[in-house]
């Protein structure tokens, strides 16, 4: 007897998520992102389609073998060499699933199959059979349902169902419906389909219009119980239903869906965070539950509500989805009672400086540079004993030397406490080898964070910026540099994290020398 509450979380970012990307993955990437996918707990992890490549093939087969736990599932057309493919690659599998297609739309078995419904029935009915010779668990898909009539999809379904499927899948294939179209069309099977209750009915929606989500989540108010998803909502085209957001939506609005799902949400942040870097597709900061602002608050009144009650401006916390906390950002819109929330943490209490002085220079800082920084604060605190523009580094030139035929080196000449100095390194490339130098010249050594390259200005005179993030002792510092050659823009902001270290180190000097007295 199936739980009517629970949907089921069928993620497809292995399978229909790689078809977005500009290279495919490795074997070994696609290893990484599984045993990571596995750990959400989902329910069904559909991880290639073995027929297409060996390469395709190979990966299935190793996931299948090594990652336990959710049902491992692989893709096939409905012809007997996909199938056969597919029940080969899933062997291993503690628990496997093969899932066949064929288009259902008037459009689509007219210009792409050239066959009419009767005989992509027929199919379909046969490739199922086939398939239940490798495993019980068949699912089957009417490719671009959306645009099937519902009679249409009523009788293929109703056939498919007497052949052995036992997941029904009615994709929006485009997205081009709306959510009552979607839930009309659920509701209609759910009516009409005598076996209906045999199958759990699913859905796969694309995000063409922006409606993937709301049309999951419409669906499974209609009945659906399945929704098949990907990790930071990656896909064809404008993407997939985002499996983060739809797992929230039914976590947080319980008391409305009735429903919910077996998805540990507190490894969605970090699972998100791997795909974006393994799959080089950075998460959009505005994007729900994940993305850089998700949690984020600007405003001062905002700010001041969090502070006081957290659910004031956060209707979940970050920790749920296993982001560390919420971050408030120091800008100009920021009021005093934030900028004394965050001395307080930084260890400061309010005898330690004049709020009046200190708000006016962290206005004044904050209009120039946007945000600031912990560090920036602690500054501000000292600032009579620390002159900002008074650097213990200052770059006098940069030499890097780099061709396909060997290794990258770099010279980099700086005033180090007004003595000129220089050092040279060598590297993968004239960054990383710049780096090195300048970690020869300071003697310190920094993690990278974040790295960010970006144009300002159009066409081939436009200038270089470079954003890093560093960390050094547990703290993160940001330099930003800006040349018409990279490697300069790169070297000057790694030149500013150094600086900004140098000064928070100064900073702590005086701390204890105040304490001490």
């Amino acid at each position: 007897m199936q739980d009517q509450d629970k949907v089921w979380i069928f993620d497809t970012t292995l399978r229909d998520g790689e078809q977005a990307l500009k290279a495919s993955l490795t074997e070994d990437d696609k290893i990484q992102l599984a045993h990571t996918i596995s750990r959400l707990n989902v329910d069904v992890m559909e991880v290639g389609f073995p027929v297409s490549s060996p390469a395709d093939f190979r990966s299935v087969q190793r996931i299948a073998t090594e990652v336990k736990g959710p049902i491992i599932c692989g893709l096939a057309r409905s012809v007997a060499k996909d199938i056969e493919a597919c029940g080969e690659a899933l062997r291993n599998a503690q628990q496997s699933r093969i899932h066949t297609f064929i288009a259902t739309s008037p459009l689509h078995l007219e210009h792409k199959l050239r066959m009419s419904l009767d005989d992509a029935t027929a199919m379909a009915v046969k490739s199922i059979k086939l398939a239940r010779n490798y495993t019980d668990d068949v699912e089957f898909s009417c490719e671009d349902a959306g645009r099937t009539p519902h009679w249409d999809l009523c009788r293929i379904v109703e056939q498919a169902i007497k052949a052995g499927a036992s997941t029904i899948n009615l994709p929006d294939t485009v997205g081009f419906v709306t959510p009552d179209e979607y839930a009309g069309m659920i509701r209609h099977l759910m009516n009409n389909v005598p076996n209906i209750d045999k199958a759990r009915l699913s859905v796969h929606c694309h995000n063409d219009l922006g409606l993937a989500v709301a049309n999951s989540i419409a669906a499974v108010q209609a009945g659906a119980r399945q929704i098949e998803c990907t990790i930071n909502g990656i896909g064809e085209r404008a993407g997939n239903c985002s499996l983060e957001e739809v797992a929230m939506i039914m976590k947080m609005r319980k008391d409305h869906l009735n429903v919910y799902t077996d998805i540990k949400s507190e490894e969605i942040y970090r699972a998100s965070r791997q795909v974006a870097k393994i799959c080089n597709m950075p998460v959009q900061p505005n994007k729900a539950i994940v993305g850089e602002n998700a949690f984020a608050h600007s405003s001062g009144i905002h700010q001041d509500g969090v502070l006081k009650a957290q659910n004031t401006y956060e209707i979940m916390s970050p920790e749920s989805v296993g982001v560390p906390s919420n971050q408030l950002n120091m800008t100009s819109r920021s009021g005093r009672h934030v900028i004394e929330h965050r001395l307080e943490e930084l260890g400061y209490q309010k005898s330690d400086y004049d709020m009046d002085s200190l708000y006016e220079s962290f206005i004044a800082l904050a209009d120039q540079k946007g945000t600031v920084y912990d560090y920036d604060l602690e500054a501000m605190i000292y600032f009579n004993q620390i002159n900002d523009k008074d650097e213990k580094y200052q770059l006098e030139f940069v030499n890097s030397v780099s061709n396909s035929q060997s290794v990258a080196s770099s010279t980099i000449g700086m005033l180090i406490d007004g003595e000129a100095k220089q050092e040279a390194a060598t590297g993968n490339g004239p960054v990383e080898a710049s780096f090195a130098a300048i970690e020869r010249l300071t003697g310190m050594s920094v993690e990278m964070i974040e790295y960010n390259l970006e144009a300002t200005g159009q066409g081939a005179s436009s200038l270089g910026q470079v954003n890093i993030i560093a960390k050094f002792n547990g703290r993160p510092y940001h330099g930003a540099g800006i040349a018409a050659d990279v490697v300069e823009a790169s070297v000057r902001a790694m030149v500013r994290v150094y600086n900004l270290i140098y000064r928070a180190q100064k900073v702590s000097d005086l701390k204890q020398q105040r304490k001490a007295g």
